[in-house]
């Protein structure tokens, strides 16, 4: 029986570090939450939510008393805002864990180089490629109108269910032979936009209708959604030119945890209610 094992875990309430919460709990650690906002947390009964901020580094020191582990985000705010105090984060860390899992954030951090560099602790980075949660930003408009509006709709994407990286970083912070490792993480399969689409209308059960947009179309739909320029510049690269690692399938998830990855239809049926509009009321 696996020793029973005291994490925390940062970005506790997003959407990843939910999952990791939920996988730790299932295997029977202790969980330990670290959020900006103790009061909003929701997080499941068991977790000691603690507040902290990643951008005041000291705020931790309490945090890590009596912890084995600890998992790491890279960024903050709303637009994934790399953080400038990782130094500081890891000097905390090193004192305090044994196993520390950071996950990649897309682009430089100071914080995951300083962690790469670090031979004190076990660390491991974990690579997911693009989030099956991804799709839930298409539920407005499949709620609203039946019908998801995208650019790019042929590309490729091997697609991770959240939950799975929640799985493999519950066992790169509970058990030995994950120290040193890169994790690049993925689903099972290949899937296109349109793919994914009659998926997700299988789910609930109703047809969406899928429209093409041209990159000029969505250039103006994430803007008038509110998206900065840095933003849409990311997402015109990523979709309209999706790196390999993006669009190749490995086997990091059942390599690690024993498990097969999740499908995108797994995904779907667990979230069907989110693409289904409310039934009308009953009326005498």
């Amino acid at each position: 029986m696996t020793q029973t094992q005291r994490i925390l875990v940062t970005g506790a309430t997003g959407t990843v570090g939910r999952q990791v919460v939920a996988e730790l709990l299932a295997r029977g650690h202790a969980v330990r939450a670290l959020t900006r906002d103790a009061a909003r947390a929701a997080l499941p009964a068991g977790v000691e939510v603690v507040q902290g901020d990643l951008a005041e580094p000291d705020s931790l020191i309490p945090a890590l008393e009596g912890v084995t582990g600890l998992h790491l985000i890279t960024f903050g705010g709303p637009y994934f805002a790399p953080l400038e105090t990782g130094p500081r984060i890891l000097e905390l860390a090193r004192a305090a864990v044994r196993r520390v899992t950071v996950l990649h954030g897309g682009g430089p951090s100071l914080l995951e180089d300083a962690v790469r560099a670090d031979d004190d602790v076990d660390w491991t980075v974990l690579m997911p490629v693009e989030f099956m949660a991804n799709c839930l930003g298409w539920a407005d408009g499949i709620v609203a109108s039946g019908e998801v509006r995208e650019p790019f709709i042929s590309r490729l994407s091997a697609m991770v269910h959240e939950g799975d990286i929640g799985a493999v970083a519950a066992v790169a912070l509970t058990e030995e032979g994950h120290g040193g490792q890169e994790y690049v993480i993925t689903g099972p399969e290949l899937l296109t936009v349109g793919d994914k689409v009659a998926t997700i209308a299988a789910a609930r059960d109703r047809e969406i209708a899928l429209v093409e947009l041209s990159e000029e179309q969505a250039i103006v739909q994430w803007r008038a959604a509110g998206h900065p320029e840095d933003v849409i510049g990311f997402l015109i690269q990523a979709y309209g030119n999706t790196p390999e690692v993006g669009r190749t399938v490995v086997d990091t998830v059942e390599k690690v945890t024993g498990y097969p990855a999740r499908t995108f239809a797994q995904w779907a049926a667990e979230h069907a209610d989110a693409f289904t509009a409310a039934a009308p009321a009953a009326t005498a």
